[in-house]
Protein backbone atom coordinates (compact mmCIF):
# COMPACT_ATOMS: atom_id res chain seq x y z
CA UNK A 1 0.00 0.00 0.00
CA UNK A 2 1.16 3.07 -0.82
CA UNK A 3 0.04 6.94 -0.44
CA UNK A 4 -0.80 8.61 -3.60
CA UNK A 5 -2.33 12.23 -3.05
CA UNK A 6 -2.97 14.10 0.41
CA UNK A 7 -6.15 16.92 1.10
CA UNK A 8 -5.50 19.37 3.44
CA UNK A 9 -8.39 21.74 4.87
CA UNK A 10 -8.36 24.83 6.96
CA UNK A 11 -11.84 25.10 8.16
CA UNK A 12 -13.56 28.78 8.76
CA UNK A 13 -16.94 28.36 10.67
CA UNK A 14 -18.61 31.52 9.37
CA UNK A 15 -21.11 31.38 12.88
CA UNK A 16 -17.82 31.15 15.00
CA UNK A 17 -14.68 33.21 13.13
CA UNK A 18 -11.83 31.89 15.84
CA UNK A 19 -13.02 28.31 14.99
CA UNK A 20 -10.82 26.49 12.65
CA UNK A 21 -10.06 22.98 13.03
CA UNK A 22 -7.71 21.63 10.51
CA UNK A 23 -8.21 18.09 8.85
CA UNK A 24 -6.04 15.83 6.71
CA UNK A 25 -7.22 13.02 4.65
CA UNK A 26 -4.58 10.86 3.24
CA UNK A 27 -5.71 8.42 0.30
CA UNK A 28 -4.04 5.31 -0.74
CA UNK A 29 -3.86 2.91 -4.09
CA UNK A 30 -5.80 0.61 -2.46
CA UNK A 31 -8.69 2.99 -1.85
CA UNK A 32 -8.59 3.20 1.89
CA UNK A 33 -7.86 6.92 3.01
CA UNK A 34 -7.71 8.28 6.30
CA UNK A 35 -8.26 11.56 8.57
CA UNK A 36 -6.69 13.12 11.11
CA UNK A 37 -6.68 16.54 12.88
CA UNK A 38 -4.23 18.99 13.86
CA UNK A 39 -4.50 20.33 17.88
CA UNK A 40 -4.73 24.37 16.78
CA UNK A 41 -8.59 24.52 15.71
CA UNK A 42 -8.35 27.78 18.59
CA UNK A 43 -6.44 31.13 18.41
CA UNK A 44 -3.69 31.26 16.75
CA UNK A 45 -1.71 29.26 14.48
CA UNK A 46 -4.06 27.32 12.60
CA UNK A 47 -3.22 28.19 8.87
CA UNK A 48 0.48 27.57 9.87
CA UNK A 49 -0.48 23.91 11.11
CA UNK A 50 -2.25 23.29 7.31
CA UNK A 51 0.99 24.96 5.40
CA UNK A 52 3.11 22.61 7.64
CA UNK A 53 0.87 19.18 6.96
CA UNK A 54 1.44 20.52 3.06
CA UNK A 55 4.99 20.91 3.83
CA UNK A 56 5.67 17.72 4.92
CA UNK A 57 3.15 15.78 2.77
CA UNK A 58 4.99 16.74 -0.05
CA UNK A 59 8.28 15.80 1.41
CA UNK A 60 7.68 12.64 2.45
CA UNK A 61 4.21 11.78 2.22
CA UNK A 62 3.50 10.37 -1.70
CA UNK A 63 4.12 7.02 -2.16
CA UNK A 64 5.07 6.16 1.54
CA UNK A 65 3.71 3.24 3.16
CA UNK A 66 1.33 4.24 5.37
CA UNK A 67 1.75 1.28 7.85
CA UNK A 68 5.20 2.46 8.99
CA UNK A 69 3.97 4.99 11.34
CA UNK A 70 6.85 4.23 13.86
CA UNK A 71 10.03 5.21 11.03
CA UNK A 72 7.24 7.85 9.97
CA UNK A 73 7.21 9.50 12.82
CA UNK A 74 11.50 9.31 13.28
CA UNK A 75 11.56 10.28 10.32
CA UNK A 76 9.64 13.61 10.98
CA UNK A 77 10.90 14.36 14.09
CA UNK A 78 14.75 14.55 12.82
CA UNK A 79 14.42 15.34 9.04
CA UNK A 80 12.36 18.84 9.87
CA UNK A 81 15.38 20.13 11.68
CA UNK A 82 13.07 21.66 14.03
CA UNK A 83 11.56 18.44 14.92
CA UNK A 84 14.11 18.19 17.37
CA UNK A 85 13.77 21.77 18.91
CA UNK A 86 10.00 21.84 18.88
CA UNK A 87 6.94 24.12 18.79
CA UNK A 88 2.68 23.14 18.23
CA UNK A 89 3.00 24.17 14.42
CA UNK A 90 5.35 21.17 13.86
CA UNK A 91 4.15 18.72 15.71
CA UNK A 92 0.21 19.11 15.14
CA UNK A 93 1.19 18.88 11.60
CA UNK A 94 2.96 15.81 12.46
CA UNK A 95 0.11 14.68 14.82
CA UNK A 96 -2.78 15.14 12.00
CA UNK A 97 -0.55 13.04 9.99
CA UNK A 98 -0.01 10.22 12.46
CA UNK A 99 -3.66 9.92 13.14
CA UNK A 100 -4.48 10.04 9.88
CA UNK A 101 -2.17 6.84 8.74
CA UNK A 102 -2.87 4.58 12.31
CA UNK A 103 -6.85 5.40 10.51
CA UNK A 104 -5.62 4.14 7.26
CA UNK A 105 -4.62 1.04 9.50
CA UNK A 106 -7.19 0.24 11.06
CA UNK A 107 -9.33 -0.03 7.99
CA UNK A 108 -7.15 -1.83 6.45
CA UNK A 109 -7.03 -4.63 8.84
CA UNK A 110 -10.81 -4.03 9.38
CA UNK A 111 -10.49 -3.50 13.65
CA UNK A 112 -10.75 0.05 15.46
CA UNK A 113 -7.84 2.08 16.25
CA UNK A 114 -8.07 0.82 20.15
CA UNK A 115 -7.38 -2.67 19.31
CA UNK A 116 -4.28 -1.74 17.30
CA UNK A 117 -3.17 0.04 20.63
CA UNK A 118 -3.51 -2.89 23.10
CA UNK A 119 -7.65 -3.15 22.95
CA UNK A 120 -10.36 -2.14 25.13
CA UNK A 121 -9.26 -1.41 28.63
CA UNK A 122 -12.13 1.31 29.14
CA UNK A 123 -15.56 1.63 28.07
CA UNK A 124 -18.65 4.23 28.81
CA UNK A 125 -15.95 6.69 29.82
CA UNK A 126 -17.12 9.10 32.55
CA UNK A 127 -17.23 12.51 30.75
CA UNK A 128 -17.39 16.26 32.23
CA UNK A 129 -18.87 19.25 31.07
CA UNK A 130 -16.12 21.33 29.84
CA UNK A 131 -15.50 25.53 30.07
CA UNK A 132 -18.62 26.86 31.51
CA UNK A 133 -17.43 30.43 31.73
CA UNK A 134 -18.87 29.81 28.31
CA UNK A 135 -22.41 28.78 29.39
CA UNK A 136 -23.52 25.08 28.52
CA UNK A 137 -26.50 25.96 25.82
CA UNK A 138 -26.71 26.00 22.18
CA UNK A 139 -24.56 29.75 21.94
CA UNK A 140 -21.70 30.36 23.47
CA UNK A 141 -21.52 33.58 25.81
CA UNK A 142 -19.55 34.81 28.42
CA UNK A 143 -20.51 34.76 32.32
CA UNK A 144 -20.17 37.14 34.82
CA UNK A 145 -22.21 36.91 37.73
CA UNK A 146 -21.47 33.78 40.09
CA UNK A 147 -25.49 33.07 39.32
CA UNK A 148 -25.17 32.49 36.05
CA UNK A 149 -21.65 29.89 36.86
CA UNK A 150 -24.40 28.20 38.92
CA UNK A 151 -27.19 28.02 36.26
CA UNK A 152 -24.63 26.70 33.53
CA UNK A 153 -23.64 24.09 36.18
CA UNK A 154 -27.13 23.01 37.04
CA UNK A 155 -27.74 22.19 33.05
CA UNK A 156 -25.08 20.36 32.44
CA UNK A 157 -25.75 18.25 35.67
CA UNK A 158 -29.26 18.23 34.27
CA UNK A 159 -27.81 16.62 31.12
CA UNK A 160 -26.40 13.29 33.40
CA UNK A 161 -22.92 15.17 33.82
CA UNK A 162 -21.24 14.52 37.03
CA UNK A 163 -18.37 16.71 36.67
CA UNK A 164 -17.99 19.92 35.15
CA UNK A 165 -14.88 22.28 34.42
CA UNK A 166 -14.53 25.62 34.37
CA UNK A 167 -12.34 28.44 33.84
CA UNK A 168 -13.60 31.23 36.49
CA UNK A 169 -10.97 33.58 36.32
CA UNK A 170 -10.67 35.11 32.57
CA UNK A 171 -13.31 37.12 32.38
CA UNK A 172 -13.74 40.10 34.75
CA UNK A 173 -16.98 41.47 36.35
CA UNK A 174 -17.73 43.38 33.14
CA UNK A 175 -16.67 40.25 30.80
CA UNK A 176 -13.68 41.41 30.14
CA UNK A 177 -10.58 38.85 29.23
CA UNK A 178 -7.28 38.93 31.00
CA UNK A 179 -4.81 36.68 29.84
CA UNK A 180 -2.10 37.76 32.12
CA UNK A 181 -3.11 36.72 35.82
CA UNK A 182 0.48 36.75 36.80
CA UNK A 183 0.12 39.72 39.87
CA UNK A 184 -1.29 38.96 42.74
CA UNK A 185 -4.97 39.14 42.85
CA UNK A 186 -7.06 42.00 45.17
CA UNK A 187 -9.43 41.34 47.57
CA UNK A 188 -12.29 42.39 45.56
CA UNK A 189 -10.98 39.88 42.64
CA UNK A 190 -10.41 36.82 45.05
CA UNK A 191 -14.28 37.62 46.23
CA UNK A 192 -15.54 37.47 42.62
CA UNK A 193 -13.34 34.28 41.62
CA UNK A 194 -14.36 32.51 44.65
CA UNK A 195 -17.70 33.14 44.69
CA UNK A 196 -18.06 32.20 41.01
CA UNK A 197 -16.52 28.41 42.25
CA UNK A 198 -18.61 28.55 45.28
CA UNK A 199 -21.73 29.62 43.62
CA UNK A 200 -21.59 26.03 41.40
CA UNK A 201 -20.62 24.00 44.32
CA UNK A 202 -23.96 25.32 45.88
CA UNK A 203 -25.79 24.18 43.24
CA UNK A 204 -24.48 20.55 42.18
CA UNK A 205 -23.55 19.54 45.90
CA UNK A 206 -20.82 17.90 47.14
CA UNK A 207 -21.34 14.98 44.64
CA UNK A 208 -20.11 16.12 41.77
CA UNK A 209 -16.83 16.87 40.41
CA UNK A 210 -15.69 20.66 39.93
CA UNK A 211 -12.33 20.68 37.84
CA UNK A 212 -10.51 24.10 37.89
CA UNK A 213 -9.51 25.19 34.86
CA UNK A 214 -6.59 28.35 34.77
CA UNK A 215 -5.32 28.28 31.19
CA UNK A 216 -1.48 28.95 32.26
CA UNK A 217 -3.21 32.33 33.11
CA UNK A 218 -1.60 32.57 36.40
CA UNK A 219 1.86 33.08 37.71
CA UNK A 220 3.01 31.12 40.68
CA UNK A 221 1.79 33.74 43.78
CA UNK A 222 -1.11 34.09 41.92
CA UNK A 223 -2.16 30.80 41.67
CA UNK A 224 -0.93 29.53 45.30
CA UNK A 225 -3.68 32.13 46.48
CA UNK A 226 -6.43 30.66 44.30
CA UNK A 227 -5.23 27.45 46.04
CA UNK A 228 -7.33 28.41 49.02
CA UNK A 229 -10.35 28.77 47.38
CA UNK A 230 -9.86 25.44 45.23
CA UNK A 231 -9.24 23.59 48.22
CA UNK A 232 -12.49 25.62 50.37
CA UNK A 233 -14.81 24.32 47.58
CA UNK A 234 -12.53 20.30 47.24
CA UNK A 235 -12.13 20.57 43.62
CA UNK A 236 -10.94 17.44 41.41
CA UNK A 237 -8.06 18.85 39.90
CA UNK A 238 -6.35 22.22 39.50
CA UNK A 239 -5.99 22.45 35.59
CA UNK A 240 -2.34 24.50 34.01
CA UNK A 241 -1.80 26.87 37.40
CA UNK A 242 1.07 27.99 36.02
CA UNK A 243 2.64 27.97 32.41
CA UNK A 244 5.42 25.55 31.03
CA UNK A 245 8.33 27.71 30.65
CA UNK A 246 9.74 26.78 33.90
CA UNK A 247 8.90 23.24 35.49
CA UNK A 248 10.30 25.09 38.64
CA UNK A 249 7.43 27.08 38.77
CA UNK A 250 5.48 24.39 38.46
CA UNK A 251 6.24 22.48 41.35
CA UNK A 252 6.29 25.15 43.71
CA UNK A 253 2.84 25.59 43.19
CA UNK A 254 2.27 21.56 43.08
CA UNK A 255 4.55 21.98 46.64
CA UNK A 256 1.97 24.56 48.34
CA UNK A 257 -1.40 22.74 47.68
CA UNK A 258 -3.41 19.78 48.90
CA UNK A 259 -4.99 19.92 45.48
CA UNK A 260 -4.23 17.11 42.38
CA UNK A 261 -2.41 19.12 39.69
CA UNK A 262 -3.57 18.94 36.08
CA UNK A 263 -1.74 19.81 32.56
CA UNK A 264 0.43 19.23 29.31
CA UNK A 265 -1.80 20.00 26.48
CA UNK A 266 1.23 22.38 25.84
CA UNK A 267 3.76 19.60 26.51
CA UNK A 268 4.12 17.85 23.68
CA UNK A 269 6.27 14.61 23.88
CA UNK A 270 8.48 12.17 26.27
CA UNK A 271 11.34 15.12 26.57
CA UNK A 272 8.68 17.89 27.25
CA UNK A 273 7.24 15.86 29.92
CA UNK A 274 9.94 14.14 31.28
CA UNK A 275 10.78 17.09 34.25
CA UNK A 276 7.27 17.22 35.40
CA UNK A 277 6.95 13.64 35.92
CA UNK A 278 10.73 13.52 37.49
CA UNK A 279 9.50 16.14 40.39
CA UNK A 280 5.67 14.69 40.69
CA UNK A 281 4.11 17.92 39.69
CA UNK A 282 1.76 16.61 37.33
CA UNK A 283 -0.76 14.39 39.11
CA UNK A 284 -3.04 14.14 35.39
CA UNK A 285 -1.72 14.38 32.51
CA UNK A 286 -3.48 16.14 29.44
CA UNK A 287 -2.24 15.32 26.23
CA UNK A 288 -3.61 16.10 22.74
CA UNK A 289 -3.78 13.49 20.73
CA UNK A 290 -3.51 16.32 17.73
CA UNK A 291 -0.19 17.94 19.55
CA UNK A 292 1.72 15.31 21.28
CA UNK A 293 2.18 13.41 17.79
CA UNK A 294 -0.76 11.35 17.21
CA UNK A 295 -1.77 7.99 18.16
CA UNK A 296 2.65 6.80 18.02
CA UNK A 297 3.97 9.21 20.64
CA UNK A 298 0.71 10.07 22.59
CA UNK A 299 0.44 6.21 23.70
CA UNK A 300 3.42 6.31 24.57
CA UNK A 301 3.72 9.53 26.88
CA UNK A 302 0.54 7.75 28.72
CA UNK A 303 2.41 4.40 29.40
CA UNK A 304 5.68 7.13 30.38
CA UNK A 305 2.76 8.49 32.58
CA UNK A 306 1.69 5.13 34.17
CA UNK A 307 5.03 4.37 35.39
CA UNK A 308 4.63 7.51 37.83
CA UNK A 309 1.03 6.69 38.74
CA UNK A 310 -0.01 10.00 37.12
CA UNK A 311 -3.41 9.48 35.36
CA UNK A 312 -4.46 10.84 32.24
CA UNK A 313 -7.05 12.62 30.82
CA UNK A 314 -6.85 13.59 27.00
CA UNK A 315 -7.02 17.13 26.05
CA UNK A 316 -9.68 17.28 23.55
CA UNK A 317 -10.80 20.87 21.95
CA UNK A 318 -10.75 20.33 18.42
CA UNK A 319 -13.00 19.31 15.82
CA UNK A 320 -15.08 16.08 15.43
CA UNK A 321 -11.69 14.14 14.67
CA UNK A 322 -9.99 15.09 17.69
CA UNK A 323 -13.03 13.67 19.68
CA UNK A 324 -12.91 10.79 17.89
CA UNK A 325 -9.31 10.34 18.01
CA UNK A 326 -8.93 10.80 22.12
CA UNK A 327 -11.74 8.21 22.56
CA UNK A 328 -9.55 5.57 21.60
CA UNK A 329 -6.44 6.65 22.85
CA UNK A 330 -9.02 6.91 26.47
CA UNK A 331 -10.11 3.45 25.54
CA UNK A 332 -7.13 1.50 25.24
CA UNK A 333 -4.66 3.08 28.44
CA UNK A 334 -4.89 1.97 31.54
CA UNK A 335 -4.62 4.76 33.37
CA UNK A 336 -7.38 6.86 31.76
CA UNK A 337 -9.21 9.02 34.16
CA UNK A 338 -11.95 11.20 32.98
CA UNK A 339 -12.95 12.47 29.06
CA UNK A 340 -13.50 16.12 28.34
CA UNK A 341 -16.53 17.18 26.23
CA UNK A 342 -15.55 20.58 25.46
CA UNK A 343 -18.73 23.17 25.24
CA UNK A 344 -17.83 23.66 21.39
CA UNK A 345 -17.86 20.29 20.72
CA UNK A 346 -21.66 20.58 21.42
CA UNK A 347 -22.38 22.90 18.77
CA UNK A 348 -24.05 22.84 15.44
CA UNK A 349 -21.19 24.68 13.50
CA UNK A 350 -18.67 21.79 14.92
CA UNK A 351 -20.76 18.68 15.00
CA UNK A 352 -21.43 19.48 10.94
CA UNK A 353 -18.30 19.12 10.33
CA UNK A 354 -18.37 14.96 10.12
CA UNK A 355 -20.83 12.64 9.02
CA UNK A 356 -20.65 10.73 12.57
CA UNK A 357 -21.50 13.21 15.77
CA UNK A 358 -20.33 11.34 18.92
CA UNK A 359 -21.77 12.87 22.26
CA UNK A 360 -21.89 11.78 25.61
CA UNK A 361 -25.55 10.09 27.09
CA UNK A 362 -25.79 10.99 30.78
CA UNK A 363 -22.28 12.21 31.42
CA UNK A 364 -20.83 9.10 29.41
CA UNK A 365 -19.20 8.70 25.74
CA UNK A 366 -18.90 5.33 23.95
CA UNK A 367 -16.09 4.53 22.09
CA UNK A 368 -16.05 4.30 17.99
CA UNK A 369 -16.30 0.49 17.46
CA UNK A 370 -16.02 1.43 13.17
CA UNK A 371 -12.77 0.65 11.64
CA UNK A 372 -10.08 3.24 11.95
CA UNK A 373 -11.18 5.74 14.21
CA UNK A 374 -14.70 5.80 12.87
CA UNK A 375 -14.97 9.17 11.56
CA UNK A 376 -15.34 10.65 8.17
CA UNK A 377 -15.41 14.59 7.43
CA UNK A 378 -18.46 16.24 5.82
CA UNK A 379 -17.86 16.86 1.83
CA UNK A 380 -20.36 18.95 1.79
CA UNK A 381 -19.48 21.46 4.74
CA UNK A 382 -15.29 21.14 4.87
CA UNK A 383 -15.27 21.64 1.26
CA UNK A 384 -16.49 25.13 1.81
CA UNK A 385 -13.63 25.85 3.28
CA UNK A 386 -9.51 26.81 1.96
CA UNK A 387 -8.32 23.56 0.85
CA UNK A 388 -5.52 22.01 -0.93
CA UNK A 389 -4.42 18.90 -2.71
CA UNK A 390 -1.00 17.72 -2.51
CA UNK A 391 -0.44 14.74 -4.95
Amino acid sequence: MKITHVEIFDIHCPERPPWNPIFVRIHTDEGIHGVGEAGLAYDWGHSAAAAMIKEIAEAVLIGYDPFKTEALWSRMLRESFWGLGGGPILYSAMSAIDTALWDIKGKALNVPVYQLLGGKTNDNLRTYASQLQFDWDTECRKLTAPEEYAAAARKAVDEGYDAVKVDPIVYDENGESSFDRTNLFTPKQMKLFGNRLRAIRAEVGDEVDIIFEAHSLMGCASAIQMGEVIEEVNCMMFEEPVNYLNSAVHKKVADKLRVPIAGGERLYHRWDVRPYFEDQSIDVLQPDVGLSGGFTEAKKVCDYADTYDIRVQAHVCGGPVATAASLHLEAAIPNFLIHEHHTYATKAWNRELCIQDYQPVNGKMQVPDLPGIGIELNDEIVKRSPHVVVK
